[in-house]
């Protein structure tokens, strides 16, 4: 019996670990892409919109060719999903806006702070008490992203800013996803469903901001306009699905890491992926 649990243990550890590692490689390519599409192409609001799009759409395919069931929600269960959206949608749009100003590596350097939000959400709303060790190491996190501040060459109050803020909100939305993960809500949500949902609310949410704030880049003579300044659309088009494709499948695998693990061990995780995105 004790085998049996140690073979179970190593193999839950092993596909942990491959999900790790897929989670990382979909985030290196996901913020090259990204960054190529926003040098040459810089509407952080339609480009989050168009990448939940691509999301929706591998969505709505797994739902239509079965690969996972259908969800069934309550009517009391759509709440609690849409205050996630709010999040997921802000969380995203403000890395967007942070990567679009200022250097990738300055951006995921800001977000190694992710642990220190998640330390305290997750005391404050899942009654986790830290202990003197966790705290012990966020001071170094908090000291270097503080240093890292001051001597980046690249540093703009902006991409600062929207960094931070996407921090508390992604992890916000973190850790009150896990919070409904431990509830187990009932019928068909699971993980991968509520993700699934959460993506759709925030292409709907954000699909008619960028139509009102960004709508006219999509214009005819604003294309030629592009085209005149040297804008591939073809190869900027590659680049948009791409990006869509590697945003949408990095965070349902993001998803399915924190159903099997703490928020806090969650963020940790991210904050190594930012060492491995940055040196990429």
């Amino acid at each position: 019996m004790n085998e049996e649990t140690s073979t179970d243990e190593k193999l839950q550890t092993l596909q942990l670990g491959c999900m790790f590692a897929i989670w990382y490689l979909l985030n290196i390519y996901f913020n090259i892409y990204n960054k190529q599409v926003l040098k040459v192409y810089p509407f952080p609001v339609t480009v989050t919109a168009f990448q939940f799009g691509c999301g929706t759409v591998l969505i709505f395919l797994m739902w239509a060719l079965k690969l996972h069931p259908t969800p069934k929600l309550r009517r009391s269960q759509l709440g609690p999903i849409f205050l996630l959206a709010l999040g997921h949608t802000a969380g995203n749009l403000l890395t967007n806006i942070s990567i679009g100003t200022v250097a990738v590596s300055f951006t995921h350097t800001i977000k190694a702070m992710e642990p220190f939000f998640t330390v305290l959400l997750a005391a404050l709303f899942l009654g986790e008490s830290p202990s003197k060790w966790v705290i012990a190491s966020l001071v170094p996190v908090v000291g270097g992203v503080t240093l890292a501040s001051f001597t980046e060459a690249s540093f703009n109050r902006i991409g600062f800013n929207s960094a931070m803020a996407s921090n508390l909100t992604n992890q916000t939305r973190n850790v009150f996803s896990k919070k409904l993960m431990v509830v187990k809500m009932e019928g068909t949500l699971d993980n991968i469903n509520l993700f699934s949902i959460i993506s759709t609310m925030s292409f709907l949410l954000l699909a008619s901001a960028a139509i009102l704030l960004e709508g006219d880049k999509f214009s005819p003579s604003y294309i030629q306009y592009a085209k005149s300044q040297g804008l591939n659309v073809k190869d900027l088009c590659i680049r948009f699905l791409l990006s869509g494709f590697c945003f949408h499948t990095y965070q349902q695998v993001s998803y399915m890491i924190l159903e099997m693990v703490s928020p806090v061990s969650h963020a940790v995780g991210n904050c190594v992926k930012r060492l491995v995105v940055i040196v990429s």
